[in-house]
């Protein structure tokens, strides 16, 4: 039976409760994402380390998340997707409560390395449960449903941490995913049917290790390379050397091996291979822009923790409208034409985030966000649907793997590389405005300002320095989003290489058992 017809068949109930069982697990896991973040100055005090060791919390899960995302479609192949699937929704589980009951921080790390060993599987799974049990009439609303948790979670993520732990405590972030857990286990274990298996199918063991390589080290030089002062520090230039090395050697035997790791088959539907391109764009802004309005909202306009997550989760409020639109309209307009509103949406709002100030209102930085969240969500569904609409089954596990692995790719790289621009540009600018500070100054012997900015006194360099590190911080932010929507510019193009998401009238369907292997 194809898989279009299975699920087809599937009872209304049953796919309903897959439904929320495999939400349930995709939420876990994006919440995870960023929920520990604001979390991390408790940590650092009830642990008693310091700020350079607490940050291995968030850089184990992250590597290990990157390294274990790519041996998806062989597990997935041998021990079948319901086993796998239970077995890493109860692993990440049960690794989330030992770091919430972790004593020391080589315990947390540990733990935290073991909860994104298990974590990396539950986002693509259930991006392929989704995609096999609805028909393929219904994907489009399946994967508005989908990503809804994939994208609320990060937004939302900040916001419930701080709550979280300004309400109980920085362990309640991991007790949290206790009893969605639970369920989670529970229902899959009823209501999911397994994969048919291939035991005999073996390990391409150089192809993981030589990729695992390459991840893991550019991991470790993007979320490292700002503390130790990038390619100035030996650490970072051996991170590089080792991840060129690793992809060097994947790629030699992706081309040359009979049976490479991750079949590169996989890249001959085109749309598939220009929506990952497109899709490595969308997890820069997603996360990167989320990565600068943070610190924005709280050092530069003074909010607290909890007002900065409301604001920063009016996106989230954008999103979860859009998805529920656009799931209705993808059967009726070009998904194109969806994806082109999107961007121009999200573009627009970051345009507009480039002239933001320490002045600008809670209700135009809500504003502007909400219109933000709806420009992604009008994005990442149809562009999901596009990706997987011609892809062939038995290729479905593979590529939510690398689906969820170039985006977190994208997502890491971005904010690396926007907080590393940011920093040196706050320095830059404010040597340049320093350049202007002198007695000769007119603005500073108004008699309004000369005896509070003097510079004669240290109470008046210190003002002076404490207004001219804002100034610098506000211009540095403005052109960092202005860096932003020239790269959400980029993307544009991508939408004349996307071929029609249907198939040609009389060209036969892609066979794909609902329950096929997922390699050769």
């Amino acid at each position: 039976m194809s898989g279009a017809a299975a699920a087809e068949e599937m009872a209304p109930f049953v796919r309903i409760m897959l439904t929320v069982c495999v939400m349930m697990a995709t939420v876990m896991q994006a919440l995870d994402t960023t929920i520990a973040n604001v979390a991390l100055p408790y940590m650092q005090g009830s642990l008693s380390t310091t700020q350079d060791q607490v940050n291995w919390v968030l850089t184990s899960y992250i590597v290990a998340a990157a390294i274990m995302t790519s041996p998806l479609g062989w597990m997935a192949t041998r021990l079948g997707r319901k086993k796998l699937f239970i077995v890493c929704a109860a692993g990440f589980t049960l690794a989330s409560m030992l770091c919430g009951a972790a004593q020391s921080i080589e315990q947390m790390v540990a733990f935290r390395l073991l909860q994104g060993i298990f974590g990396a599987a539950l986002v693509p799974l259930s991006q392929t449960v989704m995609l096999d049990i609805y028909p393929p009439a219904q994907r489009g609303s399946a994967m508005a449903i989908w990503g809804m948790g994939v994208m609320l979670g990060p937004i939302m993520g900040p916001t419930l941490g701080g709550w979280l732990t300004d309400a109980y405590s920085w362990r309640w972030v991991f007790f949290v995913n206790l009893p969605f857990g639970i369920l989670t286990v529970l229902g899959l274990s009823v209501f999911m049917r397994e994969s048919v298996l291939k035991r005999d199918i073996p390990f391409a063991w150089f192809g993981f290790l030589s990729l695992s390589l390459g991840i893991g080290a550019l991991q470790m030089m993007l979320d490292r390379g700002e503390d130790q002062g990038w390619f100035g520090a030996t650490e970072i230039v051996v991170e590089a050397i080792l991840s060129i090395v690793g992809f060097y050697f994947f790629l030699a035997d992706s081309f040359t091996s009979k049976r490479p790791f991750i079949p590169l088959r996989i890249f001959l539907d085109w749309n598939f291979s220009i929506a990952v391109i497109f899709m490595f764009i969308i997890g820069i802004i997603l996360l990167a822009t989320m990565a600068l309005v943070t610190p924005y909202l709280q050092n530069l306009m003074g909010y607290p923790v909890l007002a900065s997550g409301y604001l920063l989760g009016s996106r989230g409020i954008g999103t979860f409208v859009a998805m529920m639109i656009v799931g209705r309209l993808l059967g009726r307009i070009d998904a194109r034409k969806l994806i082109f509103f999107g961007l121009t949406l999200a573009t627009g709002s970051l345009w507009v985030m480039v002239y933001w100030s320490p002045d600008s209102s809670a209700r135009a930085i809500a504003i502007d966000s909400v219109v933000q969240g709806l420009g992604l969500g009008f994005v990442f569904v149809p562009l999901n649907t596009i990706a997987f609409a011609t892809l062939p089954g038995e290729f479905r596990t593979d590529g939510t793997a690398i689906w969820t692995l170039i985006r977190n790719l994208g997502s890491s790289i971005g904010i690396s590389l926007i907080i590393a621009k940011l920093t040196s540009l706050v320095t830059v600018f404010h040597s340049q405005l320093a350049e202007k500070i002198s007695p000769f100054n007119d603005a500073l012997r108004m008699p309004d300002v000369a005896g509070i900015l003097s510079t004669a006194t240290d109470a008046g360099r210190a003002a002076l320095d404490g207004i001219l590190t804002q100034q610098a911080a506000v211009m540095a932010y403005s052109n960092d989003f202005l860096i932003m929507t020239f790269i959400s510019l980029c993307a544009f193009p991508l939408l004349f290489l996307i071929r029609g998401a249907k198939a040609p009238a009389g060209a036969p369907a892609p066979k794909s058992d609902d329950h096929a292997a997922v390699m050769d």
